[in-house]
């Protein structure tokens, strides 16, 4: 809408619609019943215990930024992540795995099914997407709704979601950075249903 009013269009006649997203779906659920149902729908996740998961989701393309969030692993030593998605970048991220020794603690899901995702969503204690460019995109939304505190670049429409430390963090697109932030969530977690009401307003209906 700035962009346009910036253009000379009337701003009073423009009307925001965000996307939606099947709320029925996307919802909060017991972050230890969801990682006991990951069990047989993902098995390439092994079982972690208490351990800390933080989810990236997308295509393994260099625009998502995956590497960042492989990188701030190194800083968040009790902690796995889990790439949800298939795509070129795929066999540079096992090597980056492999030469900083995280093979035990990153796990390459391939393309996860519409069904297994919110139970991946609901089971992770946040979602790393350190994207290079995004509108609004829909993973962030649906991490929200479930409950899970986000951790993303300045892009987009980031600060139309975040408005709130309960939604997550915005930070600089650097492993540090990204891992800071993560630290900081995991040592203060925000209820999973104050996290989903920040976007209560996101749905089909």
């Amino acid at each position: 809408k700035s962009d346009m009013t910036a253009l000379g269009m009337a701003g009073g006649k423009i009307i925001v619609h965000y996307t939606g997203l099947d709320r029925e779906r996307f919802k909060p659920m017991d972050r230890a019943a969801a990682r006991g149902a990951l069990a047989s729908a993902l098995p390439a996740l092994p079982a972690l215990g208490d351990a800390p998961l933080i989810v990236t989701p997308g295509a393994l393309i260099a625009r998502k930024g995956q590497a960042f969030a492989i990188e701030a692993l190194e800083q968040l030593p009790f902690a796995h992540l889990a790439l949800a998605g298939t795509g070129e970048d795929e066999v540079a991220l096992r090597q980056l795995t492999d030469t900083r020794g995280l093979s035990a603690r990153v796990h390459f899901l391939g393309q996860v099914s519409h069904d297994a995702l919110p139970l991946l969503l609901c089971a992770a204690n946040a979602m790393v997407l350190p994207s290079e460019s995004e509108g609004l995109a829909n993973a962030w939304v649906e991490a929200l709704a479930c409950g899970t505190p986000i951790v993303i670049p300045d892009i987009g429409g980031a600060r139309e979601l975040i408005t709130n430390p309960s939604a997550g963090r915005i930070v600089d697109r650097d492993a540090t950075a990204i891992a800071e932030a993560v630290a900081d969530l995991l040592a203060a977690p925000p209820p999973q249903e104050q996290v989903a009401e920040t976007v209560s307003a996101f749905s089909w209906d």
